[in-house]
């Protein structure tokens, strides 16, 4: 089954540049009428009085070449099937369109098809009277006794510079020269995990090296020069600046460009971002452009690093301000910056003291979790992954050892809250140790706020339904704690009345067919009737000590 995105295969070309015209900020691209079979796009504000800079090549590598027509770069783009040259006749058409008596420049990646298609358009322009000069870009290092080296993502570099000289009125002349100086001075390699899907492939021929990569990948998903036994990140990069620096001459201050062949993730782009910002060529290098796609292979997953040699006249055509949707300003290569954080801790500062009635309600609470432990895992394991028990316990011993050391400040009642509440999320799991150090949290607030003692819980239960979503009735332990609570502000001190009206709560829970908050709330009916919620069961058996029920 074909992995891509598209409507009918022999549309999927010219829907990909209109998505792409409509998507332009600038509002300044057209496509040519012409045959359907020709598909060129160019800038609306064409001006014949300067030379035209044309390139193009098979579809597949967006945002190239469509992505780099507009002011500045590309005066056309001439745009073939995927991975295959346009062909002769729409190359000499968008001459035709674009040419004015300064002349064109084509800009070629080194493949046949695009050689040929290309070459042969100029000859029959030149033949017309047109003055065309032709650019054939090979900036792949990968294979270096290879006599015809690859066009791969450096060609942008070489658009950028002509269609500088372009648009300053540069002649044809000066156009070429400016080029080819670029190119010369440009070297790229690429590298992938895996190489790219196929429109209409039911056999999804992506061929994958587990634990390996293919180093020296093109743009057209062909095998890589060779394959390297690592996936990591450093390695890579280090490997490859290393075949970058032993083709690049022995100085010259450097831009960097770190290109995206379509299947990599911003994350794993920012990764690579930083080790080139960290490789040996770091310290020559004054710019970096990216991480982007800028010529990619439809989703292969991999990228591509290029260095330019940099030159006065080069780096002001890099620098100059285009109206192209795909270029990338280059920014200065720079370190990662720190800034000073000077903030009051968030640790809860307490002095331990003494309050037997205090301690010993601290010592019924946890001595009833711990003891609930394997009733609770029980319950829960009914109903979701089986954990609360010991979830509930691993916070009981945190506080109960705390008391027993006497390390809790026991007549400071919001300070204690306080403290549970910060001890809990560091010794409990999941969402369960949040919840309960919201809780706690916040009746500590409202105590010192002047609020009494079980206004302040319920403080703290307002905050824990209003961060947890849950509410009554939704089958959490809140079916429990939320009556007991009220049967405490309405019978203060009859802690009876709070264990009944817990006990009927977590009671209600066994005939909820439904629950809308955690774990359970993925489980159907079937899986919840009968079997009671283990928090509320949890809440309704610390009033029972409480009570000494």
């Amino acid at each position: 089954m074909s992995q891509f995105f598209y409507n009918q295969r022999e549309n999927l070309v010219s829907d990909a540049i209109e998505g792409a015209m409509i998507a332009s900020p600038w509002n300044n691209l057209a496509r040519l009428e012409s045959d359907p079979a020709i598909r060129i796009v160019v800038r609306r504000d064409l001006d014949k009085s300067r030379v035209a800079v044309i390139s193009g090549g098979g579809a597949g590598h967006e945002p190239a070449h469509v992505g780099f027509v507009g002011k500045g770069m590309l005066t056309a783009a001439v745009c073939g099937d995927l991975f295959a040259s346009p062909s002769v006749d729409a190359v000499l058409t968008a001459i035709q369109a674009v040419t004015g008596e300064a002349g064109c420049l084509l800009i070629v990646k080194n493949y046949t098809g695009d050689r040929l298609n290309f070459g042969l358009a100029a000859e029959k322009a030149r033949r017309m009277g047109y003055k065309v000069d032709m650019v054939i870009v090979g900036d792949d290092i990968s294979l270096p006794e290879n006599k015809h080296p690859r066009g791969i993502a450096g060609t942008i570099m070489i658009h950028k510079v002509a269609g500088y000289f372009a648009e300053t009125g540069c002649n044809l002349d000066t156009v070429a020269r400016e080029a080819r100086l670029a190119m010369e001075r440009v070297f790229s390699i690429g590298v992938a995990l895996s190489s790219c899907h196929l429109p209409a492939d039911p056999q999804d021929g992506v061929r994958h090296h587990p634990g390996q990569a293919e180093l020296g990948m093109g743009i057209h998903g062909e095998p890589g020069a060779s394959v390297i036994d690592t996936q990591n990140s450093t390695d890579i990069v280090r490997l490859m600046v290393a075949k970058i620096r032993a083709a690049l001459p022995e100085t010259g201050r450097l831009l960097l460009m770190l290109n995206n062949l379509g299947g990599v993730s911003v994350t794993e782009m920012a990764i690579l971002t930083r080790e080139l910002a960290h490789c040996e060529l770091a310290t020559r290098t004054d710019w970096l452009m990216g991480p982007a796609p800028l010529v990619s292979a439809l989703d292969m997953k991999g990228f591509s690093i290029t260095a330019l040699v940099m030159e006065e006249s080069i780096e002001k055509a890099l620098l100059a301000d285009v109206e192209t949707a795909g270029w990338l300003p280059p920014v200065r290569l720079r370190a990662s910056q720190t800034q000073p954080c000077n903030i009051r801790s968030a640790r809860v500062a307490f002095t331990p003291s003494d309050n037997p009635v205090v301690g010993q309600y601290v010592e019924t609470v946890t001595a009833t979790l711990s003891a609930q432990e394997a009733e609770l895992n029980a319950l829960d394991a009914k109903v979701g992954d089986g954990d609360t028990g010991s979830t509930f316990a691993a916070g009981a011993r945190a506080i109960a050892e705390l008391l027993h050391q006497h390390q809790l400040p026991l007549s400071q009642l919001d300070t204690l809250c306080a403290l549970i509440g910060e001890r809990l999320t560091v010794v409990m799991g999941g969402s369960s140790g949040v919840l309960m150090s919201i809780f706690f949290t916040a009746a500590g607030q409202a105590i010192s706020e002047g609020k009494p003692v079980v206004a302040a819980l319920q403080a703290g239960l307002a905050q824990m339904k209003y961060y947890g979503g849950a509410d009554l009735g939704d089958r959490t332990l809140i079916d429990a704690l939320q009556p007991a609570l009220a049967a405490l502000a309405q019978h203060p001190g009859d802690l009876a009345a709070a264990y009944q009206a817990a006990r009927d709560g977590a009671d209600a829970t066994t005939r909820a067919t439904k629950a809308n908050a955690g774990r359970a709330s993925y489980l159907n009916s079937d899986s919840l009737a009968g079997n009671m919620d283990p928090g509320a069961h949890a809440v309704a058996m610390v009033f029972k000590a409480l009570a000494g029920a």
